[in-house]
């Protein structure tokens, strides 16, 4: 499957694509590239040419913490369809690298390219700045939740959020989903130590809301995940709407 149709998928989910819309986003030429785990998928500092698509696997953004040798923080997570670094499509730069979690694929796509939709296709152009202010939502989101949440709410949080994207391009169901991180990642991504995101992991499986065997994750209890987690979904943007 070419990645421009999980991303076809995440802007159907949100408004409703043109023939004319579909066509010129099946045509957009890219590159094809995998990536092993931890490997720098979108360096920091350079001038970009070109924007990248996730294909498969997960992507993180990783900031390194100044004057502090091999500590960072990941401030966000890409799935299938995400457009991990649109915003270096009109920034000099970007302050973070952006990596793989676990094996990945990718596809980029030249900013010439979005060019010619920037000049063309006016509603695609809406679309792709909805999708800049969405990562901008979960971001802020993030914050929020790391304010307000305990560490296993916190966890859930992530999960039900994590699960909801995936679901939205068609990448996860059943409320089943792949998760390729370690706990040190994830400890990196929540703000807390491996021994507190281990807890945490403990306490939603006594709780009978997952179960999470090596990198596949179950949500046993949604409704209750959910509730526990305070999560709304309304970030997300996935109601249609004329953008």
């Amino acid at each position: 499957m070419a990645v421009t149709e999980y991303f076809v998928r995440y802007l159907q989910r949100r408004d409703q694509l043109s023939e004319a819309d579909i066509a010129c986003l099946r045509a957009i030429p890219t590159s094809h590239a995998c990536f092993r785990p931890g490997e720098v998928i979108v360096p920091r500092g350079r001038q970009a040419t070109r924007s990248c698509m996730m294909l498969r696997g997960l992507s993180a953004r990783q900031h390194e913490l100044p004057g502090r040798v091999g500590e960072r923080v990941i401030t966000a997570l890409h799935v299938p369809g995400d457009f991990v670094d649109l915003h270096g499509f009109v920034l000099a730069g970007l302050e973070h690298d952006v990596v793989s979690v676990g094996e990945s694929e990718v596809e980029y796509v030249d900013h010439a390219d979005l060019r010619e939709i920037t000049r063309n296709f006016p509603h695609l152009t809406r679309l792709l700045w909805m999708s800049t202010a969405i990562d901008a939502a979960i971001h802020r989101q993030w914050l929020v939740a790391a304010a307000s949440l305990r560490s296993a709410a916190h966890l859930a949080h992530l999960l039900c959020e994590l699960y909801t994207r995936l679901a939205g391009v068609g990448a996860a169901q059943d409320h089943r989903f792949t998760l390729p991180l370690l706990q040190r990642e994830l400890a990196d991504i929540l703000g807390y130590t491996p021994i507190h995101v281990n807890r945490a992991v403990r306490d939603l499986r006594a709780e009978g809301l997952i179960r999470w065997i090596g990198s596949e994750v179950q949500i046993i209890d949604w409704h209750r995940l959910a509730r526990l987690a305070r999560f709304d979904p309304e970030y997300l943007e996935l109601g249609r709407a004329p953008r």
